[in-house]
């Protein structure tokens, strides 16, 4: 059995990890074509990508080599020779079983260990292709900073002539803000290499410069520049063509670069700090912005009450005493302070909401550990069971249903951890949600090809259709049948 189950896993697990790594690479063609990459740098990015995928590509090739081992016993009449010599299917399954269980935890080690190191060099790796060459990086209807200095929306681009229309450059070389706005109704880039220079072209456009921005302390009245053009040329600088490496450190404390201890820590330190500013905040609000407890010290409030006291029945009396400017003082002043209120609360409601999404990223990615990994365990169960029911082996229907039933698994996954992230339900629902759901299928389709039920049986079901066929296709039974029980 670890002979026929061996083949076949090294094979699909290739062959899922090749099936992955064309669909990433389909999504990132476009930030790696066009670098002037070295083909070692390629290599290199390569087998980090790799790596990152092995967890996701291993529940695949267990499904699928699983279907294909059982469905050629099946189709060979070997199970069925195996059960009439009084082997039952768990015992056939029982070498497997131990076998998935070690490439469970296996899966689980790799992913603690391996994969944040892989994530962490991949991640930070495609952060400096992505800055290499960024005249290359121009997107339609999207701002882009990749050049120093500059900041460049296009709202479209011509695939095929590199012509560029609706062009609106912001020039912040200077360091002064957006003193110099440049826009063109065309334009085309144009890289010189060899001097590390790109000549940007423009066509029909209007440059508008603030004088008064870059000379800001020399005088009071400023002039304000206007230039009109039908062509103009902009030389900008570019950066060195060699690829140059960001230090690591700077991704380190993302979630994907951490294994479960350093989750664990760091969900814990989140979670410590919120409460405490949480507290301090809701100290701070109830102090000076509300009327304080009777717990607190409120000398200066409890002599003004006890001055005050049977002095004004109606709370808004004192306030007409006031005559029309002290009036409008006080509204001005309460409207005021309430704005001022209002900004500092909805300043923590947005920090409490981004530190809340961080600490649910990094629980998600704590329990895809655990999740991934035990997709190994409830993919062999569902398929094993469906192989010996279809006995059907090769590349043919093992493939169509270990592909169906994966992606029914990945869209679960996907739901449940978008579902998790906007907070609808917990991190830990959201990410065991799918094994919570085939996880009961796996046990029946086991417990019906272990005790050989009729249920399971292909056979059983094509009569009981064959069955049905016949009776409605006789239409003279049919119709005997209704007029006696009428």
């Amino acid at each position: 059995m670890l002979k026929s189950f061996a083949g076949p896993f090294v094979a699909t697990f290739f062959i899922s990890m090749f099936v992955l790594m064309m669909q990433f690479l389909w999504r990132m063609i476009d930030e790696l074509v066009g670098k002037g990459l070295e083909a070692s740098v390629i290599a290199e990015f390569l087998f980090y990508v790799s790596m990152t995928l092995v967890p996701m590509a291993l529940p695949l090739a267990v499904l699928l080599s699983s279907i294909m081992t059982f469905g050629s016993l099946g189709e060979n009449y070997e199970l069925i020779a195996l059960k009439s010599a009084g082997i039952s299917l768990y015992r056939i399954m029982q070498p497997l079983i131990v076998v998935i269980i070690l490439l469970t935890c296996s899966a689980f080690v790799f992913s603690n260990n391996i994969l944040p190191y892989a994530n962490l060099k991949m991640h930070s790796l495609l952060y400096d292709i992505r800055r290499q060459k960024p005249e290359m990086s121009l997107k339609e209807g999207i701002f882009t900073n990749d050049l120093e200095g500059y900041s460049i929306k296009v709202d479209r681009i011509n695939k095929k002539t590199g012509m560029m229309y609706d062009m609106l450059i912001y020039n912040h070389k200077t360091g002064t803000g957006n003193s110099e706005v440049t826009k063109a109704d065309s334009g085309m880039m144009i890289s010189d290499v060899k001097n590390a220079k790109m000549k940007l072209v423009l066509y029909h456009g209007h440059s508008y410069t603030d004088e008064g921005m870059k000379n800001l302390n020399l005088r009071r009245t400023f002039p304000f520049r206007r230039l009109k053009f039908d062509k103009e040329t902009v030389m900008i600088d570019l950066p060195d063509t060699d690829l140059k490496r960001t230090d690591e450190g700077a991704f380190r404390s993302a979630s994907l670069m951490l294994n479960m201890r350093q989750l664990t820590d760091t969900i814990a330190a989140m979670q410590r700090i919120l409460k405490q500013k949480k507290a301090g905040d809701t100290k701070r609000l109830l102090t000076s912005n509300y009327q304080r407890s009777k717990h607190a010290n409120v000398k200066q409030d409890s002599v003004l009450r006890e001055q005050s006291k049977e002095m004004f029945q109606n709370p808004d009396s004192l306030f007409r005493t006031f005559d029309y400017e002290e009036q409008q003082r006080a509204l001005s002043n309460a409207v005021q302070y309430a704005r001022e209120v209002k900004q500092r609360v909805q300043d923590d409601v947005r920090y409490y909401t981004a530190q809340e999404v961080n600490v649910i990223r990094n629980k998600l990615e704590l329990h895809r550990k655990f999740s991934l990994s035990f997709a190994c365990f409830i993919f062999f169960f569902i398929g094993a069971p469906l192989g010996a029911i279809i006995r059907k082996g090769g590349l043919g229907a093992p493939v169509v249903i270990s592909v169906f039933l994966f992606i029914i698994y990945y869209i679960i996954s996907m739901m449940g951890e978008r579902s998790a992230k906007e907070a609808v339900v917990s991190p830990a629902f959201g990410m065991w949600i799918s094994a919570f759901i085939l996880l009961p299928l796996g046990i029946i389709l086991t417990y019906k090809s272990v005790t050989d039920s009729e249920m399971m049986s292909t056979d059983s079901y094509k009569r009981f259709f064959d069955k049905v066929f016949l009776f409605f296709k006789d239409k003279e039974r049919v119709k005997r049948l209704f007029v006696k029980r009428k």
